[in-house]
């Protein structure tokens, strides 16, 4: 890659690792269903506007034309946004930045499971290997961070790494039902499912009172910096330097989150979460058989488990 393309591959790590940030900051005075609604919906209008002036389409048009599949749509936009989305803040209620961004690396490890079951793909020595590490991983990070496990961290973890798993469930879902949308179109048409998931919802969950400046800001970052601005540097990078250096951006995203969560919450960084991150970043490169340098064909999704 070229230094501006490597520069711009550790800028993406990093927005994607400061939205566990962004959502910490929050979800202390948004209900994650509120938030999340919030997210999907101002981000999906904004790539309908992108959509719109750079690639000359009518986006109404666009989602009309679409409405055969609309089944289809609503589910990846239910198991790629709405879910995980909100298990994600939910879970940051719970747990710290750092770990949060950690056990979202364990999507990969989720999507080998649920391809084997459901679609019937061979597990190999390689990936059963990288399952049972990633498992060792959870267990060194969970028991070795700075908080006490209790019932309260117990459901944090849990809520994680279900939207870890739904992550998975969506991006084989949007491989097979979603591959025929050109990128910005799927990702404008999940964001904007997702927004039509959480509506009902999130009008239940309304903030008791106005939201400080500080929580609208993290809120537009979030939908503007980690996820639109976020896309469109993924999809240039994709068209530029190939699949396979562009979906590395994957191992960056929890480095980043923890670097962030120590930085700007001044979350303590113990040996053990050290251990176990590495751990389970070994064993996703065992599953996606990693091999720097590969070529690759274009990929449809971002990389698994973005936050």
């Amino acid at each position: 890659m070229k230094l501006s393309q490597a520069a711009a591959l550790l800028l993406l790590g990093a927005i994607w690792g400061a939205s566990f940030s962004f959502i910490n900051i929050a979800v202390q005075a948004l209900h994650p269903l509120f938030l999340m609604f919030m997210r999907v919906l101002s981000a999906g209008l904004v790539l309908a506007g992108v959509a719109h002036f750079r690639q000359r389409q009518q986006p109404l048009k666009t989602v009309l034309a679409l409405k055969h599949n609309w089944h289809h749509y609503l589910l990846v936009g239910l198991l790629n946004c709405a879910l995980p989305f909100s298990l994600i803040a939910f879970s940051e209620l719970r747990i710290s930045v750092s770990l949060a961004a950690i056990l979202n690396s364990t999507t990969p490890l989720f999507t080998a499971v649920i391809a084997a079951l459901w679609a019937g793909e061979k597990l190999s020595g390689r990936k059963v290997t990288g399952l049972f590490l990633g498992f060792t991983g959870v267990i060194i990070l969970v028991g070795g961070g700075p908080v006490a496990l209790n019932g309260a961290t117990a459901v944090g973890v849990i809520a994680s790494l279900l939207g870890a798993m739904s992550y998975g469930a969506g991006a084989l879902y949007a491989a097979r039902h979603m591959k025929h949308l050109p990128p910005l179109t799927a990702s404008m048409v999940q964001l904007l499912s997702a927004a039509a998931i959480l509506m009902v919802p999130a009008a239940f969950q309304l903030p008791n009172s106005w939201p400080t400046t500080a929580v609208w800001l993290s809120l537009l970052a979030l939908s503007l910096l980690s996820t639109c601005v976020a896309y469109l540097i993924f999809y240039a990078l994709l068209q530029n330097v190939g699949a396979s250096r562009t979906t590395s951006v994957t191992f960056l995203v929890p480095v980043f989150g923890t670097l962030w969560g120590v930085l700007f919450f001044h979350e303590s960084l113990t040996s053990g979460m050290l251990v176990g991150m590495v751990t389970i970043l070994a064993s996703v490169g065992l599953v996606v058989g990693l091999k720097l340098g590969r070529p690759a064909r274009k990929s449809l999704a971002p990389p698994e488990g973005i936050g």
